[in-house]
């Protein structure tokens, strides 16, 4: 299969119907640095493409990245369409940092329906492939329909193609990209699922220069599409600057700042140094959050792993900060590993062998499959499996053999694991018998390595968020560490520290910057409009950026109103809500309905909302909103 390449492209109008114009007509045109003023939409099975003109109006209110993704989803999503149909778009969505000198710029948002939640996902990547696939001359790549069978998408200077893969099916995400860089050449950058993706299990990643874009299924919607990899070339196109030696000021000094002491946990550890902190004062998930600490975490932590097992630190594509650490995996593989990963494998599921947690990592790095999702619907299972609720007796806490094989019955979709590639919410709900109040997630997303009862703040952020339970998009355990607030007592100043954490990140995913950068920065708002400012040419500021945060929070939380959400979707599972802890301490971690219920009431007052938490008119009007409004 392939498409007519050079003579014409398709444009796609406000109704999204294509028209033809020459190619001549759609190449860039003058607007603020850092953009094209185009997302690229490309349509399946046959993979005609056109320019969706992407107005400046849009680019300001939205930045790029997370949050012209949400407006890329309003504007071209169908309403209440289903995450796996072939009109659910895709989108592969660039910022206006990507190309410059500026450290950890180098990243992309894939934005969809979530399979796995129903609502509107985004999850963020670090790789060559956001530098390729920004110099193909896009501000964003959006995928509609699917292919007929076993394909890839390759977008370059000529357009978009597709290609038959059926050799690829069946294979990871990282030998299908070597196969495809070795036949097209080592120019291409790919983005490709592993077998999980193909049967479409719903927390399954894309992949990537070995990392993944993993929360939410998006590989699963790429199967769905029967697409095994996306595959981008530059096209030596480069986004305009507006002041390219301010730019080289501003990244020298931030690179200098990016080498301080708020990045050397992880630079020297990486994430995984967070993991007997977290232990320390009761806040490590431990057996399905049965328990917040684990005795034998020891085993796994960084210091111990760092000078047995470690292989090498790494880089993401333009990073100065290297917090990846590389490690022995059993087999001759190797492993990633971050906090997350050994939390979900390790303590959550009650295991403490390394090997066993390192080669599981490594093991869903092979499936493509998100590491956290997976930890978290094991770890449900075999509690299931302790209270008699499922007939899968061999699936038990501790049990490292039989996570391992939880994991391959999943990415199989055999036994057990059909069930299991559903995701906790949905397996649950089939199960029954009580099984649905310790289902670990928000919205169908399984929970991080924090634990709610004792850190209360995070808490709201895990309720009220529109992506689900996740720890990126709403960093409020920083409040609950940082001193200022009890965090086993949440209230109204807990509301207020959830969407500080909440704004921010807004911003730096539209950014796209690195959350790891957020320690260097004394004054946020005020300090990315002076990097955002000699890219764009733009006058902006830091309240301005208060306010587009605001406008990007509230533009997904309306993406998901108008696919059904409802004030009940803002909740915690009955875990956390009806069973307290004990510390160490002596104090009792308890976090009742009525202390939630309270937290989300200041929530919404807060952020402009109505106390269905839907959008006031005053609020719509001050931020705009109208601006994701169908036309």
């Amino acid at each position: 299969m392939s498409t007519a390449r050079g003579s014409s492209t398709v444009v796609v109008d406000a109704g999204s119907t294509p028209r033809r114009r020459p190619r001549a007509q759609a190449e860039a045109s003058s607007g603020p640095g850092g953009y094209f003023g185009r997302a690229l939409v490309v349509d399946l099975p046959d993979g005609g493409s056109g320019p969706l003109p992407l107005p400046e109006d849009v680019l300001r209110g939205c930045i790029g990245g997370a949050g012209l993704g949400a407006w890329l989803m309003h504007r071209l999503a169908p309403p209440r369409v289903a995450p796996l149909a072939p009109e659910a778009p895709l989108a592969f969505v660039f910022s206006p940092l990507v190309g410059t000198p500026l450290t950890t710029s180098a990243k992309f948002a894939v934005v969809s329906k979530s399979p796995l939640t129903g609502m509107l996902n985004d999850a963020l990547a670090s790789s060559h492939f956001a530098i390729a696939g920004k110099l193909t001359g896009n501000d964003a790549i959006v995928i509609r329909g699917a292919c007929v069978e076993p394909s890839v998408l390759l977008i370059d200077g000529d357009g978009a193609r597709v290609e038959a893969a059926g050799e690829l099916w069946g294979l990871s995400a990282a030998e299908a990209e070597r196969r495809l860089r070795e036949r097209h050449g080592a120019g291409w950058r790919v983005a490709a699922i592993g077998p999980a993706g193909e049967r479409l299990v719903r927390f399954a990643t894309v992949s990537h220069d070995g990392r993944h874009a993993g929360r939410g299924g998006l590989g699963a919607v790429l199967g769905a599409k029967r697409l095994k990899a996306v595959a981008v070339r530059s096209a030596g196109v480069k986004a305009p600057i507006a002041d390219p030696q301010a730019v080289l000021e501003a990244a020298r000094e931030l690179r200098a700042r990016s080498f301080g002491p708020a990045t050397a946990k992880y630079r020297e550890l990486g994430t995984l140094a967070n993991l007997l902190s977290f232990n320390a004062i009761s806040t490590l998930p431990t057996r399905n959050f049965q328990a917040a600490a684990f005795d034998e975490a020891p085993r796994l932590a960084a210091e111990e792993l760092h000078e047995l097992r470690q292989v090498a630190r790494d880089y993401c594509a333009s990073c100065s900060i290297g917090c990846e650490h590389i490690y022995k995996a059993p087999g001759g593989k190797q492993a990633r590993v971050e906090y997350e990963n050994v939390f979900a494998l390790g303590p959550l599921c009650g295991v403490s062998d390394p090997d066993s947690v390192l080669a599981a990592s490594a093991r869903c790095d092979d499936l493509g499959i998100d590491t956290i999702s997976a930890g978290g619907t094991i770890a449900w299972a075999m509690e299931c499996a302790e209270r008699g609720l499922i007939d899968d007796r061999w699936l038990r806490f501790g049990d490292a053999g039989a996570m391992l094989r939880a994991l391959d019955e999943i990415a199989s979709r055999e036994g057990l694991g059909d069930l299991l590639a559903e995701g906790s919410r949905r397996a649950a709900a089939a199960v029954g018998g009580g099984a649905e109040a310790f289902a670990p997630h928000v919205k169908g997303l399984e929970l991080p390595g924090y634990e709610p009862r004792t850190l209360q703040a995070m808490a709201l952020g895990l309720a009220v968020n529109a992506r689900g339970a996740d720890h990126n998009r709403s960093g409020a355990y920083e409040a609950d560490l940082s001193g200022d607030l009890d965090r086993l007592t949440g209230g109204e100043r807990h509301a207020a520290a959830a969407i500080e954490t909440e704004d921010r990140a807004a911003v730096m995913d539209s950014l796209i910057l690195c959350k790891f950068l957020r320690g260097v920065f004394e004054d946020p708002f005020p300090e990315w409009a002076e990097l955002l400012a000699p890219v764009t040419g733009w006058d902006v500021t830091g309240d301005e950026l208060r306010g587009t945060a605001r406008r990007i929070v509230l533009a997904k939380r309306l993406y998901n109103l108008r696919e059904g959400w409802t004030r009940a979707a803002d909740w915690l599972p009955e875990r956390f809500l009806g069973e307290s802890l004990e510390l160490a301490s002596g104090r009792e971690a308890a976090l009742t309905p009525e202390r939630l219920r309270a937290m989300i009431d200041a929530y919404y007052e807060r952020r402009g909302l109505d106390p269905d938490g839907r959008p006031l008119p005053a609020t719509e009007g001050e931020l705009g909103l109208e601006l994701f409004a169908l036309r």
